[in-house]
């Protein structure tokens, strides 16, 4: 299983920025996607945005042209810079991994998530 460990929410005003930081540690032999999600309350987690291990990234459209995925391969580390926020994006956010481990010999690959973080963007 993957550790992961999430800092950077908080309350901000409309306009503002964050940086979301997730780091992982484990029996890691490779990290593959890595990825942000959001959840409201009483609702499903949603995709924020992705990243390969190659640094192909997607975003969700609510989010395309303000949010930022980056990662750091040697840190087992990613980011999502947060830029000209907006009330709606008020949410718990998730960070999660897809990564082979070696686990007791063998080779598995795992999903794991983080605790979430809040993100409350208000005046």
């Amino acid at each position: 299983q993957v550790q992961l460990v999430e800092s950077g929410g908080g309350l901000v005003q409309p306009g503002g920025s964050l940086r979301l930081s997730c780091a992982a540690s484990g029996s890691i032999i490779r990290m593959d996607t890595m990825a942000w999600y959001r959840q409201y309350p009483g609702n499903q987690r949603d995709l924020v945005a992705s990243i390969t291990s190659d640094g192909s990234s997607i975003y969700a459209d609510a989010v395309k042209g303000r949010f930022t995925i980056s990662r750091d391969n040697a840190k087992k580390t990613v980011f999502l810079q947060m830029n000209s926020l907006k009330p709606e994006d008020t949410a718990v956010y998730y960070c999660s991994t897809i990564a082979l481990l070696l686990v007791r010999g063998a080779l598995r690959t795992t999903e794991d998530w983080g605790q979430g973080t809040q993100v409350t963007v208000s005046s």
